[in-house]
């Protein structure tokens, strides 16, 4: 079976690059390898969620699923106030996310957990949850994670998503809207959605 970026191990041939890339204002430079999402740069669909995500004043950010962590570090440096979360399933993955977040001078302020899903920060909630998808792991494992997602909010605090149109969009909103008070769509660019899901 070949190796696939929600992979817990991925034993693809080691294929390190480096990249930098301008996020929110700042200059970030990352690592990456094979066997992780989006390896020769950061995506537009990910680009799209750190741009439209509201973080305000939220103290805690979880980026769940990091991949090498664009999200997860783009806020932290942007967002000096905030203590970031970074979780993923696939060790190489979050390898990397550690390695970029000291490169980007993060220190402490960014922490980096190896998890399937909230396994790990079972007892940890947060302000903001910042989530791309891996659409191919189907439908049921995603919307788990949206349902478990609002049990690890803050209250008033928020799930961001994003998803492309042809890729279940409509009914990742629906969903949503099932499990949550409110659902804004807050963006839409190229065929992606960036949905926001507001807890209780």
């Amino acid at each position: 079976m070949s190796d696939h970026y929600y992979s817990p191990q991925p034993a693809s041939k080691n294929e390190h690059r480096e990249f930098q890339a301008s996020l929110l204002g700042h200059t970030l430079t990352f690592i990456t390898d094979a066997g992780v999402f989006s390896k020769k740069g950061v995506d537009f669909g990910s680009r799209l969620l750190i741009e439209t995500a509201e973080i305000g004043n939220a103290s805690t950010v979880l980026d769940l699923g990091c991949g090498y962590g664009p999200i997860g570090i783009a806020v932290a440096v942007r967002y000096p106030q905030a203590h970031v979360v970074m979780v993923d399933i696939n060790e190489r993955a979050v390898h990397l996310a550690a390695e970029n977040a000291r490169r980007n001078g993060l220190g402490n302020r960014v922490e980096v957990v190896r998890s399937d899903g909230f396994a790990e920060i079972a007892n940890r909630k947060f302000d903001r949850i910042l989530f791309n998808p891996p659409i191919r792991v189907g439908k049921a494992a995603v919307y788990r994670l949206f349902a478990e997602a609002k049990e690890h909010l803050n209250p008033g605090g928020s799930l961001w998503v994003v998803i492309r149109k042809q890729q279940g969009a409509a009914s990742a909103r629906a969903e949503l809207e099932r499990l949550y008070p409110s659902v804004n769509l807050a963006r839409q660019k190229k065929g992606y959605w960036i949905l926001e899901a507001v807890s209780d």
